[in-house]
C-alpha cells in the first residue's frame, strides 16, 4: 500500500501519519511543497523512534510523483467525492492520496480522477477529518479489504497468557 500527502502543512500529522504507514508496512509519499521541514522536531516526536523504519520519498510536485509512479491507481480522499471509501475494491499496490490540512486536494487534480475520487461520510456540521485520522480510516479498509496481508494478526500478552 502507498498513501501520498499532497502539500501536507502540520507537521504531528505527518508524523502520526508515518507511524501508521510504519506499522502497516505503507509506503509514504510527500509531494511538495511540505510545511514543514522533514527533520523538524514536531515531525519526529509524532512519528515517535520509528521515522527512521519509515519508506519515504518526496516529490517535487504532482507531476514529479505522476513520472516517478507510471500506471499508479490512486484513490483520491476528498469530502467532494459522490463515492464512498467503502464502495470500493483496494488493490495491494494501490496509492490512497490526501490533500494539505486546509484546502485539500486540488480540484484541477480531482477532476481528472473522478473515477477514483472517495470520501469518509460525516455530519454536515463539520467541515474535515484530521487528515492523520482520515488516512488511518482509508488505509484500514484498503488493508481489511487485501486481508492484512503480510501483518501481525494476533497479539501476545507481555505477562500472562492467554485462555
Amino acid at each position: 500500500m502507498n498513501i501520498v500527502l499532497h502539500e501536507p502543512e502540520i507537521p504531528a500529522n505527518t508524523g502520526n501519519i508515518g507511524r501508521t504507514c510504519t506499522a502497516t508496512g505503507t509506503v509514504l509519499h510527500l509531494i511538495e511543497p511540505l510545511g514543514f521541514q522533514i527533520n523538524e522536531k514536531a515531525l519526529r516526536r509524532a512519528g515517535l523512534d520509528y521515522w527512521d523504519k519509515l519508506d519515504v520519498r518526496i516529490y517535487d510536485d504532482f507531476d514529479d510523483f505522476l513520472r516517478k509512479n507510471p500506471g499508479a491507481k490512486i484513490y483520491m480522499a476528498t469530502t467532494k467525492a459522490k463515492k464512498l471509501y467503502t464502495e470500493v475494491s483496494y488493490e495491494p499496490d494501490c496509492f490512497l492520496m490526501f490533500g494539505k490540512e486546509s484546502a485539500g486536494i486540488p480540484e484541477e487534480i480531482l477532476v481528472e480522477h473522478e473515477e477514483t475520487a472517495i470520501r469518509i461520510p460525516m455530519n454536515d456540521e463539520i467541515r474535515s477529518l484530521n487528515l492523520s485520522n482520515a488516512a488511518a480510516i482509508v488505509l484500514y479498509e484498503a488493508l481489511r479489504q487485501n486481508h492484512f496481508s503480510g501483518m501481525k494478526r494476533e497479539g501476545d500478552l507481555h505477562w500472562l497468557h492467554w485462555k
